[in-house]
């Protein structure tokens, strides 16, 4: 509903910058949608490609990077755990042994890695594509208000993916792995890599969407949805929200789920100043466009 709502109104857009005669029809319309999904998709599997025949960087120094003791999270942690003279902060990595047990399982696993991959990397552009979609239906304030956007979306999802991967996913993953039950496990752990590829994925993703949450909240505040006195009255539950969803995006380890908590704690913060601005720039349009009428 809501797609086809924009599109009406990007038909009426259009008409009204280009005239009677340059209407599009609503087919037109999907059409042109269409196509802009194809070239993102075109995107996306151009970097899967690349990556494909990238095999060895892309596993051994990306995916399975934070298993290597020389990775850059552990020395960083035990380096501040020396400043402060404990040792609460410092890894030792696992080595788990990686098997597939499935015929094909390798091959569908690296055509995995590479699409998702391959969605990360071209992620600035994907947002582009959408946002040349989007542009034509939107008032001139609007696009003011939502210059740089893609810019800055891309900026955030990488942040948030390269907090997954280079803060998050090391901590879970030896939690995770190191996790032993009696008679079980009780010496080298044998793991499915498949598993691992996912854990990866859930660590690095859902971090790349949450940190989205400035720009959510911009355009929201622009719109009148979200304003900043209705994000403090319910701070203390957005908080307990925050540790929830720390928790289950995380393994059961409270050091862990705080190292998640405070960034996005942190980010609805700044998400609150980012209402208030915009609040008042809300305001002073609403008042030009009464001062005008």
């Amino acid at each position: 509903m809501a797609l086809l709502s924009f599109i009406k109104r990007r038909a009426q857009r259009q008409q009204e910058q280009d005239g009677e005669g340059a209407e599009m029809s609503f087919v037109e319309h999907l059409d042109e949608l269409r196509m802009h999904l194809i070239r993102a998709v075109i995107g996306v599997i151009a970097a899967a490609i690349v990556m494909f025949f990238a095999t060895e960087l892309v596993f051994k120094y990306v995916i399975f990077g934070p298993l290597d003791p020389d990775f850059i999270t552990y020395k960083l942690f035990c380096g501040i755990s020396e400043q402060l003279g404990t040792k609460a902060l410092c890894y030792t990595p696992v080595n788990p042994e990686l098997q597939t047990f499935d015929m094909g399982e390798a091959f569908l696993l690296h055509i995995k890695v590479c699409l998702i991959g391959g969605l990360i990397v071209s992620f600035p552009y994907v947002l582009y594509e959408f946002w040349k979609f989007v542009r034509p239906g939107l008032y001139t304030t609007e696009v003011s208000a939502t210059r740089g956007v893609v810019g800055m979306g891309s900026l955030l999802f990488l942040l948030g993916v390269a907090f997954g991967y280079f803060i998050l996913s090391p901590f879970a993953i030896n939690f995770l792995v190191g996790y032993q039950l009696p008679m079980v496990n009780e010496g080298q752990s044998i793991i499915k890599a498949k598993s691992f590829v996912n854990y990866m994925i859930m660590f690095t993703l859902p971090a790349g969407l949450i940190f989205e949450l400035p720009i959510i909240v911009y355009y929201l505040a622009r719109m009148g949805i979200v304003t900043s006195a209705g994000m403090r009255q319910y701070r203390r539950h957005s908080i307990v929200g925050i540790l929830l969803l720390s928790a289950m995006i995380t393994p059961p380890d409270v050091m862990t789920q705080i190292i998640v908590s405070i960034p996005v704690y942190i980010l609805y913060e700044l998400s609150i100043n980012i209402a208030k601005k915009q609040e008042k720039i809300r305001k002073d349009e609403l008042g030009m466009l009464e001062d005008q009428a």
